[in-house]
């Protein structure tokens, strides 16, 4: 018995912002901007776009890729931003309401960017534990660049946050696109690097968590990027190799990987180490970073590019502050070993 992805879709708002527009604000030269940060563009939320509105939008696009009736879908699961309609409050539900899956149960899992590929392990074992599960819709969406002070220097690397919603339909023995091996490692002494504070935190000040009015700030960037240096690329090909590991593959099977968005020279140097190219990925340049809305993008792109083929051993990987690291392994197209039903 298999789980495979039956549906895709996305959602974007209208707005725009280039890396033009973000030079004022950030005081940061647009070529620096583009070719450093991998910012050339991001959308922009409006008033309506709420993280339960983008997630719901993206997940009746993927319900209808998959061609299935709403009705049919027995479990909801969110997994995008916690900055979302309303504090202490179960997005999950509202999407469930709003893409009519009246028969469904839904709840949230958290993980920020490194949330997608934990999202389809969860819900790959809660379909193998429950036979009565056949359709699973996972859904996320973000808007965080609204709590990102761009004249803040601390807080540079989240200059490229965008805005928009992915989800995916899953379907017990699809017959297709199964899910195989996920792994994800935490490293808990940068849980509280990254917080939500009232205002800016002045350097070397101890953060006061604020509501959700409030802004992301680093708490200690010395310590961060000490780390984060040292351990980032070795946690990535960590998780990576071990979901291959699980899947029965190896390294060298890989065809497409789908990356969280990051810096460009991060980006090229975990395609070399893991023995791709950038014809083997996508970046995501003109849509930013939208926490755990990129993976299922990334997938969507790499089809829509012609860069992902039946029989194609696909990785989804990705790494969110708190500090956690993940990554999916799915062998993309029919599978000649499961049924079709």
């Amino acid at each position: 018995m298999s789980i495979g992805i039956i549906g895709i879709g996305t959602y974007f708002p209208k707005a725009i912002q280039t890396a033009a527009d973000l030079v004022d604000a950030t005081g940061i030269p647009e070529h620096i901007l583009h070719e450093k940060m991998g910012i050339r563009q991001r959308h922009i939320a409006g008033e309506k776009d709420t993280v339960s509105y983008m997630a719901s939008q993206a997940a009746k696009r993927a319900i209808t890729n998959a061609g299935i009736d709403p009705a049919e879908i027995n479990v909801v699961i969110s997994h995008g931003s916690e900055y979302k309609d309303h504090v202490v409050w179960n997005a999950a539900g509202k999407i469930q309401h709003n893409i009519g899956a009246i028969n469904a149960y839904a709840f949230e899992i958290y993980a920020l960017c490194a949330g997608a590929p934990i999202a389809l392990n969860v819900a790959k074992g809660i379909m193998q534990s429950d036979p009565s599960i056949k359709y699973v819709v996972l859904a996320a969406a973000s808007r965080e660049n609204d709590i990102v002070n761009l004249s803040n220097e601390r807080t540079r690397f989240m200059f490229n946050f965008g805005a928009g919603g992915s989800a995916l339909v899953l379907q017990r023995d699809a017959g297709r696109n199964v899910i195989l091996g996920a792994s994800a490692f935490t490293d808990g002494s940068l849980s509280e690097t990254v917080v939500l504070t009232d205002d800016a935190v002045p350097a070397g000040e101890n953060p006061i968590i604020g509501d959700i009015k409030g802004r992301l700030d680093v708490t200690d960037p010395d310590y961060m990027s000490q780390r984060l240096g040292a351990v980032s690329m070795d946690r990535f090909l960590q998780v990576i190799k071990e979901a291959v590991s699980k899947s029965g593959a190896r390294m060298d099977d890989i065809d497409f990987m789908g990356v969280v968005h990051m810096k460009r020279s991060f980006y090229t140097a975990l395609l070399d180490a893991c023995g791709l190219t950038e014809e083997q990925s996508v970046y995501l340049e003109d849509y930013g970073h939208i926490q755990s809305v990129d993976q299922a993008l990334t997938l969507e792109l790499g089809l829509q590019q012609g860069k992902i083929k039946d029989g194609d051993l696909v990785v989804l990987t990705g790494a969110g502050v708190g500090y956690t690291w993940s990554a999916v392994v799915i062998r993309w197209g029919k599978s000649p070993t499961e049924s079709t039903s």
